[in-house]
């Protein structure tokens, strides 16, 4: 008789825990808020103080910097700066190269909020249900 335990990522073919494993919850916030804290940084040093908090337009002025920054070091890394950081990654659960069209497609509707909090199967948000990606540890 084989042993058939369920744990998140087993249908996906991710092992239990450890490199490759789907990320748990706290990685992935901590990666999102230090995201916002160095493209607020990065938002403050290129447009000063009054530019990011003058008026409420300030916060897209760090939400470009996000959307900029989230894209450009997921196609070139596999993983934002906070993914980094918190050595935690994104994926196609194919195995595939993920390419140029889904880390910019994975930003865009992480920028939208309400596609990444609705959670799907095994710790999948939406976004990652939609474009077939997960986020794993990378330790």
């Amino acid at each position: 008789m084989t042993d058939n335990k369920l744990y998140p990522g087993s249908t996906l073919g991710l092992p239990a825990a450890g490199r490759g494993s789907l990320a748990g919850w706290w990685p992935r916030i901590g990666a999102l808020v230090g995201d916002w804290a160095a493209s607020t940084v990065v938002a403050i040093a290129i447009f000063g103080w009054a530019g990011v908090y003058q008026d409420a337009r300030g916060s897209f002025t760090v939400l470009g910097v996000y959307l900029v920054e989230a894209t450009v070091l997921t196609i070139l890394t596999g993983g934002s700066f906070g993914q980094l950081i918190a050595r935690i990654g994104v994926i196609r659960v194919d195995g595939g190269p993920l390419g140029i069209w889904r880390p910019v497609a994975r930003t865009l509707l992480k920028c939208l909020v309400i596609p990444h909090v609705v959670l799907g199967a095994e710790r999948r948000v939406m976004t990652d249900l939609l474009l077939g990606t997960a986020v794993v540890n990378r330790r």
